[in-house]
């Protein structure tokens, strides 16, 4: 059961080329560009909240709903801030194999962080881990996983090139598996990332 939260504010590709599914810095197909977003300062801030609430930074772990779209950072077991992403352009179900372009499902850990980087940032995200190859190697027995498909990965959290943040407010799945944001909220999760200690759960 998930906890009560304590603060919520509904704020509101690749580290190589995986996720590339949009390289160019047009609106996307029938979507105008969305200029109705709140003042930056009109919004606290993740630093803002974590110092005003005396919290430890090192317990922050990230929650991703799929189905809502939600992208949500917890410290302990308290909701404290949310905000929209959006995901593969195959956005039900887990990861399959390369090039399926579905968003993982599960629990992982970071490998590194980037910036800059044509997506603005890129949060590499441990997957495959071995519960991914678990999941990999069973569907592989089964047939549900042609031979010849590879596993994937260069999974990450990326933002969108410059002035580009209504394609997330769009809710419009576009990558190629990554989890994207915009600019100014992927930047206020940024800092908080441990590779290798932050956890990031992902569900349907």
């Amino acid at each position: 059961m998930r906890s009560h939260p304590i603060v919520l504010f509904l704020s509101a590709f690749p580290l190589w080329a995986s996720c590339q599914g949009r390289a160019s810095a047009d609106p996307l197909p029938g979507v105008a560009p969305v200029d109705s977003h709140p003042p930056l300062g009109a919004i606290r801030p993740l630093a803002v909240l974590i110092d005003s609430l005396h919290l430890d930074a090192k317990t922050i772990r990230f929650h991703v709903d799929k189905s809502e779209r939600r992208f949500e950072v917890f410290v302990n077991d308290s909701l404290l801030k949310t905000y929209p992403c959006v995901l593969g352009e195959k956005p039900v179900g887990d990861k399959f194999f390369q090039g399926d372009r579905k968003t993982p499902e599960g629990t992982f850990t970071f490998r590194s962080k980037r910036r800059p980087h044509q997506w603005h940032v890129f949060i590499w995200v441990d997957y495959p881990n071995a519960e991914s190859y678990r999941r990999y190697k069973e569907r592989k027995r089964a047939g549900v996983i042609p031979v010849d498909k590879d596993i994937g990965g260069e999974i990450g959290i990326h933002g969108v090139p410059e002035g580009m943040d209504h394609w997330i407010d769009a809710g419009q799945d576009w990558t190629f598996g990554c989890i994207a944001l915009r600019n100014q909220d992927v930047d206020e999760i940024y800092p908080y990332i441990i590779p290798g200690r932050t956890t990031m759960e992902i569900v349907p």
